[in-house]
């Protein structure tokens, strides 16, 4: 695999690191555990991508694009290759989180997709990122509770077939009365916001809490 050295490059003064490559187009010359090469007009990048990018370009033939973030240290320059802008974006916000570097990045997102992991930041869902290999539950602490990435996943999330996903509940009242209450029947935040979600769809805001926990639990089990 070719690797590109930081002294082999002329670098514009005038450019900041992410000037340089902003995409490639070419042939996936080979692929490894972690990274592809790129072959552009007979010239090989070494592009590092998360397991589900590179899943995706060995699935088809071809010439492909890759969106390209150039991360340059001292005597080095790497390329960290991405699909689609939401995994770039991801991988940008995530390396924004004390301690998360790129390739520890790149593990978040090989285990799960730009809404996935919106998903489980939006829910607190500490476990389920922990679980991802190579994470671990400080990490999971860390990128769940890091402001920033609540902020990067604030309308992310998977919404529902139905139009209910992403739906601001009030933040006292019933709604959030009978949130706790799946909460402490065992539900995960994500399940029991969109469950009263529904349920306010149906009932309307001022059901009462009982009827709302309800019909809460019966969507729940559809």
């Amino acid at each position: 695999m070719r690797t590109i050295a930081a002294r082999a490059l002329s670098w514009p003064s005038s450019l900041g690191p992410d000037a340089m490559f902003a995409s490639l187009t070419g042939l996936v010359q080979s692929t490894a555990d972690g990274a592809c090469v790129l072959d552009v007009n007979g010239v090989g990048y070494l592009v590092s991508c998360s397991r589900k990018t590179l899943d995706r370009l060995t699935a088809k033939e071809g010439v492909q694009r890759l969106l390209v973030e150039t991360r340059v240290a001292q005597d080095s320059i790497t390329l960290y290759g991405f699909l689609d802008a939401a995994e770039r974006d991801a991988f940008r916000a995530l390396t924004q989180v004390k301690t998360v570097g790129p390739q520890k990045a790149l593990l978040v997102l090989s285990g799960l997709s730009p809404t996935d992991l919106a998903s489980a930041i939006a829910g607190k869902e500490r476990k389920r990122l922990g679980e991802v290999k190579g994470v671990g539950a400080a990490t999971a602490t860390r990128i769940v509770d890091e402001p920033a990435m609540q902020k990067w996943a604030v309308g992310k999330a998977t919404p529902d077939a139905d139009g209910v996903g992403g739906v601001e509940l009030p933040t006292a009242g019933s709604a959030q009365d009978a949130v706790s209450a799946l909460l402490n029947l065992g539900l995960k935040r994500p399940e029991a916001e969109k469950a009263v979600a529904k349920a306010m769809k149906a009932l309307g805001e001022g059901a009462e809490l009982n009827a709302l926990i309800t019909a809460a639990l019966r969507e729940s089990a559809r």
